[in-house]
């Protein structure tokens, strides 16, 4: 077994140049917008400052209305953003996932796509792809078929108005939501 020393010297030799280039350009983001920039702008900053000229956007359905807002800022920003929704290629649950998992049973219900989501932006060759309130696992999905790197935007948490932090830092009021009893 690795010990910790060397877990992170093997991490330092692991910066090449494309992790250099987006670490870098974290850091830069970080030091010019810190307790100023909303995300939403250090995203747009951070895209800037690696060269992306072509965005992603991978949302929920349920926040469409907030997915619209963020591509047109950043068409305003002067960026080239395509979206694709969770429920894109409208296969029924069923079909891949079972009757069972589905919220009504007996329906057709849409079964969220984040692989699909992922492939479509590749064959659009984005830059850099943005996620906004992706299904827990289905974000990992998305990452995980992504070609370009991801940066989240908004965590989706339909409890807590999208702040999952709020369970945290109330956890004597969510305690009954937090652990089964």
């Amino acid at each position: 077994m690795a010990t910790m020393k060397e877990v992170l010297s093997e991490s330092l030799k692991l910066y090449k140049e494309a992790e250099l280039k987006l670490a870098r350009a974290a850091a830069t983001i970080e030091k010019r917008g810190y307790a100023v920039w909303p995300r939403v702008r250090e995203f747009a900053e951070f895209c800037r400052e690696i060269g992306a000229k072509r965005i992603g956007i991978a949302f929920c359905m349920g926040l469409m209305d907030v997915a619209r807002w963020v591509v047109e800022y950043l068409e305003d920003m002067g960026f080239e953003v395509h979206s694709v929704v969770c429920k894109c290629g409208g296969e029924d649950k069923s079909h891949l996932l079972g009757e069972d998992v589905k919220m009504r049973a007996g329906g057709f219900e849409p079964m969220c796509n984040p692989i699909a989501q992922a492939l479509i932006l590749n064959s659009l060759d984005t830059d850099v792809n943005g996620v906004i309130g992706l299904c827990v696992g289905h974000d990992s999905l998305f990452y995980m078929h992504s070609k370009a790197p991801v940066v989240t935007l908004i965590v989706k948490d339909r409890v807590t108005g999208h702040n999952p932090a709020a369970a945290i830092y109330a956890s004597n009021y969510f305690a009954a939501r937090l652990y089964k009893r």
